[in-house]
């Protein structure tokens, strides 16, 4: 994090924690300078980053003052989705979300895509090239199946921060989350079985069940604290449901993390009715506190947990490295693994292994918590500025995502079409449900930097909402 953006986190903090009155003055650059010993100009990038989140104003010739605090937009409900299990579809809207990925000329805010412009991430590259120079026979081998040794091993180091105690023997490197995921539903269900999901839910989730011929049924959710335990309780009594999906840290779309308490919940409700979890980590370290958040599978006692997670938000998406930690299911695993994508690619690994082991991670994991948070805070005072006032927008506890319900006459399916005409694209929220529910909704990805190009497209984007309403 650079200075000016330390410095800008630190008087908003101070803000909110009602230091500074409405109105009052700021002290001057100078003395701003001269207390914290940096320069004139990153005291000057501090209060521009203030402005742009609308937490202070200028005044010509007399400073900076704080503004007139906004009314923070309510948080929505909690989902009432359709209760019983159907098939999937809106295949053709993803399938034109994922098409525009190669175009530069499109603002991607309906993507998942992480920032990968950071400079912490330069030791990866060099990483890389050493790993090229030095393990070139290993490169250019068959992987083993369960994925390099020494990338397991660092993996399961990490997972001790989520206190999830494993080895590198109970881990399987897979081409990311999604190949996880994959493996995962293969080694436990069949077509024609049903799933449980959160509502809304992400839409490569809800693919992944509709290419496999599996069933799901939506569960009501609660944006701040997770999957409703009763709910999930009525379904599991009514219906022969074989695993629940949940990504219970830093939840995509809605950003909540589940209190520890719902998550032994969940796990007690999985063992009574014996049915799989299978628990997405994948924006779990991106959680805003330290230590984050522990996994449902740090309290699985049988096995029935499936842990699915990658590197794909925290460092790169292209790197294709993620893993499962699939407790019983281990051999069936390993077995759909071969089945389905074989081995890895050992040069990525290599590099990964080494870039946690040298400490990079870590430092680069930090770094993107901070930048994300404070992206959020600017995205959602602009969502504040130029979206309509009887809104909804969710309040993510780490991550980069955030979810937007409008007015339900707003139809961002057909918005979203018109803003491809202006090079923008968005998520719409049926994407996230499988009976095609909250058209009414949208997800923004807050990855993207809090430039002067990007805001104007939220202006942009709040002006389409607008003439929808009309």
């Amino acid at each position: 994090m650079t200075r000016y953006q330390h410095l800008a986190n630190l008087l908003a903090e101070r803000i909110e924690q009602g230091l500074y009155r409405q109105g009052e003055k700021l002290p001057s650059v100078r003395a701003l300078s001269q207390e914290h010993g940096v320069s004139i100009s990153t005291v000057q990038q501090a209060y521009q980053t203030l402005e742009t989140q609308q937490l202070i104003t200028p005044q010509p010739r007399s400073g900076y003052f704080i503004a007139p605090r906004k009314a923070q937009p309510p948080v929505p409900a909690m989902t009432r989705p359709v209760q019983r299990p159907v098939d999937i579809t809106q295949w053709d809207q993803v399938l034109d979300l994922m098409s525009a990925r190669g175009d530069k000329s499109i603002t991607a805010f309906g993507g998942g895509s992480p920032d990968v412009t950071q400079p912490s991430l330069k030791p990866l590259w060099r990483e890389m090239t050493r790993a090229v120079q030095h393990s070139s026979t290993d490169i250019f081998s068959y992987d083993t199946l369960p994925g390099r040794r020494e990338l397991r091993e660092q993996i399961a180091r990490l997972m001790l921060d989520a206190q999830t105690v494993v080895t590198s023997e109970d881990i399987v490197i897979t081409n990311g989350c999604h190949a996880a995921l994959s493996i995962a539903l293969l080694a436990v269900c069949v077509p024609g079985d049903i799933v449980a999901v959160e509502s809304p839910c992400y839409y490569g989730t809800m693919q992944l069940l509709r290419g496999f011929g599996i069933k799901t049924i939506e569960i009501p959710t609660d944006p701040q604290t997770g999957i409703s335990i009763e709910a999930l309780e009525l379904a599991l009594e009514q219906w022969p449901i074989k695993g629940v999906i949940l990504v219970p840290n830093c939840n995509n779309p809605l950003g909540f993390i589940m209190p520890d308490a719902r998550k032994r919940q969940v796990l007690a409700l999985a063992q009574r009715y014996d049915i799989a979890i299978f628990e997405d980590d994948i924006y779990g370290e991106l959680a805003n506190d330290y230590p984050r958040p522990r996994t449902i599978q740090s309290w699985d006692i049988d096995g029935r947990v499936l842990l699915c997670s990658s590197f794909t938000k925290t460092v790169a998406p292209g790197l294709r490295v993620g893993w499962i930690v699939p407790g019983r299911y281990y051999d069936r695993v390993l077995h759909m693994k071969y089945a389905t994508s074989a081995t890895n690619v050992p040069v990525t690994q290599l590099a990964v292994a080494a870039f946690i082991r040298e400490g990079h991670y870590h430092r680069h994991v930090r770094r993107m918590r901070q930048i994300y948070h404070s992206n959020m805070e600017t995205y959602t005072c602009w969502i504040r500025q130029y979206f309509p006032c009887d809104i909804c927008v969710t309040r993510p506890q780490g991550g980069y995502m955030l979810w937007v319900e409008l007015p339900e006459i707003v139809d961002m399916v057909c918005v979203a079409k018109q803003l491809c005409e202006l090079k923008i694209q968005v998520a719409p929220g049926s994407l996230f449900s499988a009976s095609g529910k909250y058209r009414n909704c949208l997800r923004i990805n807050c990855a993207l930097p809090t430039t002067e190009t990007h805001r104007c497209v939220m202006e942009k984007l709040g002006a389409a909402i607008y003439k929808a309403m009309e």
